[in-house]
């Protein structure tokens, strides 16, 4: 009974501590994270962070581009000049241009970034300098843009340093890393392909040296462990590619213990569950020789 409240109340506070841990540094709601200022005319510039794509080192984005009321047509609300907008360090150049009687949308961007996704889960990226150019009219000079930054992805701590400090103009450069919570998600799941090692090692060992009997019907559930671990590497959070160090230190593994547990198994299925040997015919019985009178054995005339 001890045990049993010990283990419940070890359960509950993991579970509220993950839990509690999600809500704070997982999962919370969009927040700016940087606070970008309005130009001369009241252009404002918003880059939305919404993905991230590891395998081919790209941080997505919405770039959306407000602009100011003097751009504006007051009776129509569409743009009394052409406007583009140029973002640099992009996997692919980014320029999008809205002609005069038009309305801005939101752009698509995909931001260059670096880092080693073989570090899985403790991964870490940084961004090349990012820089957003607007262009008015017809010179199309380029005017620097500050921007509004906003942390819209899931299960990443995003962070960005740069802008205007005084009159200094520096390029912006977001650094990504994954969030506690996914780390600590990524470490439970592992600890449960360790854990049915381990119980298959154990029900195996056990049986074969006779402190339990053996159950025919856990054959299957072997085979359902094994079946379970690549499902169970899948599920981890941005599964990494096959051969990272989680495959060559945890999950081969983890197949190799529960295939030795199978065949443990199996070769107590052999020993257990021998044939029975046919009955052996039984012999005829042999006649009984009759019984010599008295008087047979006496000889004479």
């Amino acid at each position: 009974m001890r045990w049993g409240l010990v283990s419940f109340a070890v359960f509950v506070v993991a579970y509220v501590s993950l839990v509690a841990l999600y809500a704070l540094a997982g999962m919370g709601p969009a927040h700016p994270l940087t606070e970008g200022q309005p130009s001369a005319d009241g252009t404002t510039v918003t880059l939305d962070i919404t993905g991230i794509q590891p395998y081919r080192n790209a941080l997505v984005g919405d770039l959306t581009v407000t602009p100011g009321p003097a751009l504006l047509d007051p009776l129509t609300g569409n743009l009394k000049e052409d406007l583009t907008v140029a973002a640099t360090s992009a996997t692919a150049p980014t320029s999008r241009t809205w002609p005069k009687g038009t309305q801005p949308g939101v752009v698509p961007v995909s931001l260059n970034i670096n880092g080693d996704v073989s570090d899985w889960p403790f991964d870490s990226y940084v961004s090349k300098p990012v820089s957003i150019n607007l262009f008015r009219g017809a010179p199309q000079t380029p005017e620097w843009a500050s921007v509004t930054f906003v942390d819209r992805l899931p299960g990443w701590k995003v962070e960005v340093q740069g802008g205007a400090t005084g009159d200094a103009k520096t390029p912006y450069r977001a650094q990504v890393q994954r969030s506690p919570s996914t780390v600590a998600l990524a470490m439970a799941l592992l600890a449960v392909l360790v854990a049915i090692a381990g119980f298959g090692l154990f029900v195996a060992v056990q049986t074969i040296r006779d402190r339990r009997k053996f159950q025919p019907p856990m054959t299957t559930w072997f085979a359902a462990m094994l079946f379970a671990v690549i499902p169970l590497r899948n599920a981890l959070p941005d599964a990494p590619p096959f051969g990272a160090w989680v495959d060559v230190t945890v999950v081969l593994w983890v197949i190799v213990a529960l295939v030795v547990s199978m065949g443990i198994y199996v070769s107590c299925w052999w020993r257990h569950l021998a044939p029975e040997k046919p009955a052996e015919p039984e012999k005829p019985a042999e006649p009984e020789k009759p019984a010599q009178s008295d008087q047979s054995a006496v000889t004479g005339p």
